[in-house]
């Protein structure tokens, strides 16, 4: 069964959290800094989310509402046990499917090479890098992408 990708109700914010603890661990979102993206989301946050009844994924992009500003690919996370069945990529076009005519951003550790792989896959090229930006002194990989309308 393929999760229905929509947009997130204030009704999935713990379970976008509790997924973000799940997927980063340490790095994780508080409930806080979560609360406050549910609370922009008729501002300038896009938040969408795989359900399969419960939440298996999200993407997260800053859109501010000038088309000529940058988007941003904030985060995008799916659950281990939905890894490599298509659903990053269900997200990512979901994600992309607004934002024709604009660039968007995102960065991504050097290290995570699967992530890499899947923005590679959806044309996002890498443009520059944060040397030692992560904790452990791992590089941050600047990403863009841009398809004309």
């Amino acid at each position: 069964m393929r999760p229905a990708i929509r947009p997130a109700t204030a009704d999935d914010l713990p379970a976008v959290a509790a997924l973000d603890e799940v997927c980063f661990g340490a790095e994780a979102w508080s409930t806080v800094s979560w609360a406050a993206e549910f609370d922009r989301l008729s501002e300038d946050r896009l938040l969408l989310v795989a359900d399969e009844g419960d939440i298996v994924g999200y993407v997260v992009l800053l859109v501010p509402p000038v088309e000529l500003d940058v988007v941003e690919l904030l985060r995008i996370a799916v659950a281990p046990a939905g890894r490599r069945t298509g659903i990053g990529g269900q997200l990512m076009t979901a994600a992309l499917a607004g934002c024709a005519g604009r660039t968007v951003l995102l960065e991504v550790a050097a290290g995570n090479e699967s992530a890499r792989g899947l923005y590679r896959a959806f044309g996002f090229a890498e443009i520059s890098r944060r040397r030692g930006y992560y904790a452990g002194g791992e590089d941050a990989v600047i990403m863009r992408w841009r398809e004309e309308r």
